[in-house]
């Protein structure tokens, strides 16, 4: 988990502040352009929950296509 947040800071999707205290806390944020691909990775999960059916039903006219080939 510590990598991933490496990258996504390196990506500048995310910010991170040390706060000097014992324990040490971080905190993170998303940046303005975490928050840009949070609202892309949002548009593709709605998009494949209204259009799962379509997808299955066109997998299974797929499948069967191979099947009758056989």
């Amino acid at each position: 988990m510590t990598q991933a947040l490496r990258n996504l800071e390196r990506d500048g999707l995310i910010s991170r502040t040390v706060y000097p205290t014992i324990p040490p806390r971080v905190e993170y944020a998303l940046t303005d352009l975490g928050v840009e691909a949070g609202a892309l990775t949002t548009a593709i999960a709605d998009w494949s929950l209204t259009n799962a059916t379509r997808v299955l039903q066109s997998r299974a006219a797929y499948d069967d296509r191979l099947a009758d080939q056989s």
